[in-house]
C-alpha cells in the first residue's frame, strides 16, 4: 500500500510514513482540542507598567557625578567606564613575527622566551616543548615537535620555517 503511494506522490516509502504519521498526529490533536479540552474563563490581565517607566526615567536622567554622597550612582558610574572602556582592562597585543628569521631558533637550545616569539605558541606551549626536550633529550628530527600536545600539523607548518637542529 506504501510503495502505491510512494510512487504516486514521489516520496519514498519512509517519507510518506512520516507524512501520514504526522497527519494523523494533527488530526489527533485537533480532535483533542475542539471536543475534549474544556475552555475555561482565562482571565487576561492588564500590567500597568507605569510605575517602572518613572523609575526607569528617573535613574536615567540621574547624574552620578553631581551627588557626591550617592555611592551607589558612583559605583554603577565606575562599572559602565570599566565596562565601555577596555582599554584599560585589557589590552591583546599581536606578536611580532617580523623580527624572526627563517632558520632563526635552534629548537635544542631555546629559552622559553625565543619559544613564545614562534607564532601561536604561548607560554603553556613553550614549557610543554621544554619538557619534552628534556624528558627525550635533544630532537633528532623538527618534525618530533609535534608530539608535543597543542601542536598539531598545521601550527607546525607555521613555525618549522623558523627552527633549526644542531
Amino acid at each position: 500500500m506504501f510503495k502505491k503511494i510512494s510512487k504516486k506522490l514521489g516520496f519514498t516509502e519512509t517519507e510518506v510514513i512520516v507524512i501520514l504519521f504526522l497527519a494523523g498526529i494533527f488530526i489527533l490533536g485537533f480532535v483533542y482540542k475542539e471536543f475534549f479540552k474544556e475552555e475555561g474563563n482565562r482571565e487576561y490581565k492588564n500590567f500597568n507598567y507605569s510605575h517602572e517607566d518613572s523609575l526607569f526615567s528617573y535613574y536615567s536622567n540621574l547624574n552620578p557625578e553631581s551627588d557626591p554622597d550617592d555611592s551607589l550612582s558612583v559605583s554603577n558610574l565606575e562599572i559602565k567606564r570599566k565596562v565601555l572602556e577596555l582599554t584599560d582592562t585589557f589590552s591583546y597585543t599581536k606578536k611580532d613575527i617580523s623580527a624572526l628569521h627563517e632558520k632563526s631558533i635552534n629548537i635544542n637550545t631555546a629559552n622559553l622566551e625565543e619559544l613564545i616569539r614562534l607564532p601561536g605558541i604561548g607560554e603553556k606551549t613553550a614549557e610543554k616543548i621544554i619538557k619534552l626536550r628534556k624528558e627525550r633529550g635533544k630532537f633528532d628530527r623538527l618534525e618530533e615537535i609535534m608530539d608535543v600536545k597543542g601542536i598539531g600539523e598545521v601550527k607546525f607548518n607555521k613555525i618549522k620555517k623558523f627552527l633549526y637542529i644542531e
